[in-house]
């Protein structure tokens, strides 16, 4: 049966990341024996792959792990910012961490991004990086008094920052706070080449290497961690560069964090891009780049962020973002459409350092709440000097074991009275659908030998039915039409149709409950 390339409105069909169609990455192969390193990195996105860079700069022997295949997490599907203008955010800061937090937040920013501008030039990456500047604007009078605020916490900072009374764009902005020589790059050719220096320099990298939930001590002060095949990796260090921790470490991350997913439209516009980077400072969230893709420039619309899970046509979302491009800037094609997942932390600051007091050798970097291109080279450099004894002024502001009273208590009582309520209502919904209504294309919770399961029938009519508990904490999933993956509400883990681990912090695929698919019938 021939697949129809785009949906009505010319929208792609399926989902295709733009950086990962234009970046061909090597392929590493499976750990498949024991071996020893000083430090081990696990996971292979940008943060990961920054980190071993250091490490392996500063002499130190490093091995990277990955589950899945390298650059294949939010790295291959970010919009690609690198600026430390994070949205609503010194005004929080000032109210919670207080006026020393958020300006060090601030530098600590600035001098990730500036890192990375120098890291391109010095080894000559070529990854479309390019200055930009960048604007938070407000389009409704009750974000414009929300951005007022924030402006006034930009003024109590000292933060380089403009206030502007209008953009460039035909957008229905009161006002924005501009800061100059931001940027924004091609991520996957920009850590390509960070890896390739890594590897040509004594680093190792193995790929579809799972790791157990433990990171048992050695003699030594050492540690063992395992793989799910049972083979070893003996190391002094252990760095966690995934989205949820590899080893929780009794840190509780399942309950201090939860997952987010938005949607980026890649247009080809019919009006002029002024340059510049824009996303707005309210909701429904809208954010706007330009970039290169073929020979052509293209805008990449992104925003409509929800918890993941919670959105029941994710195909919408698309939707709406194509209405505001083409309201925006016009439309001539749309190449190219995807979505990422992000980790928020209970009170938005990232957790960078160590896992918990009890567990000294091992650090985490994570809840990036979408700005990773920064925070992974901050990332990076705190875990090398805490790996290295080195003194960093940002580890207290960024460390896993704060606990902030406000508004961390409120968010998580909040946060698990929902995983509560989610863990319930997926345990008594009432199912209808049966597996033989599906058509190709089609997928859904259906009623299977009088339970519920998870179904999709491909375009060729073959039937996938899988076990809809997942894998984590034994939360009900949903099926996520524009991405074809089964989504759980709890804590953000997400399933292929055929029942694969996409996103942690679930390990175990969904079980197969049809593991023959059937033709559909006639």
């Amino acid at each position: 049966m021939e697949e129809t390339p785009f949906m009505s409105g010319g929208l792609p069909r399926f989902p295709e990341s733009m950086w990962r169609r234009t970046a061909p990455l090597p392929d590493f192969g499976k750990l498949s024996e024991d071996i020893e390193a000083d430090v081990a990195v696990v996971g292979a996105g940008i943060t990961g792959i920054t980190t071993a860079y250091l490490l392996v700069q500063a002499g130190v022997k490093v091995v990277i792990l990955e589950a899945g295949q390298i650059l294949d997490g939010t790295t291959g599907y970010t919009t690609a910012k690198i600026t430390t203008q994070h949205g609503l955010i010194y005004d929080k800061l000032i109210n919670h961490f207080g006026e020393e937090g958020a300006r060090l937040y601030f530098e600590a920013n600035d001098q990730a991004l500036r890192w990375i501008a120098e890291t391109v030039k010095e080894r000559k990456i070529e990854c479309q990086f390019r200055p930009e500047d960048a604007y938070l604007y407000a389009d409704s009078e009750e974000q414009l008094k929300q951005l007022e605020t924030e402006w006034r916490a930009y003024e109590r900072l000292g933060l380089p920052a403009e206030w502007r009374d209008s953009l460039d764009l035909p957008l229905q902005a009161r006002g924005a706070i501009m800061m100059k020589d931001q940027a924004q790059f091609h991520p996957l050719h920009y850590s390509r080449e960070l890896l390739a220096y890594v590897t040509s320099h004594g680093g190792s990298v193995f790929a579809r290497t799972t790791l157990q939930d433990a990171a048992e001590p050695e003699a030594e002060g050492r540690l063992r961690l395992t793989t799910e095949d049972g083979h070893h990796i003996v190391c002094r260090h252990a760095v966690s560069a995934s989205h949820y921790p590899f080893f929780d470490g009794m840190g509780l991350f399942f309950t201090r964090l939860h997952a987010e997913r938005s949607y980026v439209v890649a247009i080809e516009p019919e009006k002029a891009y002024p340059g510049g980077m824009y996303i707005n400072c309210g909701s429904p969230k809208r954010s706007l780049r330009s970039t290169e893709l073929d020979g052509k420039e293209v805008v990449l619309v992104g925003g409509e962020s929800h918890k993941t899970g919670k959105n029941d046509c994710t195909i919408q979302s698309y939707e709406t973002l194509e209405k505001f491009g083409r309201e925006t800037l016009g439309i001539r094609s749309i190449p190219v459409r995807w979505s990422a997942q992000d980790l928020v932390t209970l009170d938005g600051v990232p957790y960078i350092g160590r896992i918990t007091s009890s567990h000294p050798n091992v650090y985490i970097a994570t809840g990036f709440y979408k700005w990773g291109m920064t925070t992974s080279a901050l990332s990076a450099m705190m875990i090398r000097d805490l790996i290295l004894e080195k003194e960093n002024r940002y580890t207290d502001l960024f460390t896993p074991s704060r606990f902030k009273a406000d508004p961390s208590i409120k968010h998580f009582v909040t946060q698990n009275a929902d995983v509560a309520k989610e863990f319930v209502t997926g345990k008594i919904e009432l199912v209808h659908l049966k597996p033989e209504d599906l058509v190709p294309g089609q997928g859904g919770v259906v009623k299977h030998q009088g339970k519920r399961a998870g179904a999709y029938r491909d375009e060729d009519g073959l039937l996938y039915l899988v076990d809809t508990t997942c894998t984590h904490m034994g939360c009900e999933v949903k099926w996520n039409e524009a991405e074809r993956s089964w989504d759980c509400p709890c804590h953000g883990s997400r399933f292929d149709y055929k029942g694969g681990v996409i996103e942690g912090p679930a390990t175990e695929a969904l079980p197969i409950l049809r593991r023959q698919p059937e033709q559909a019938p006639s």
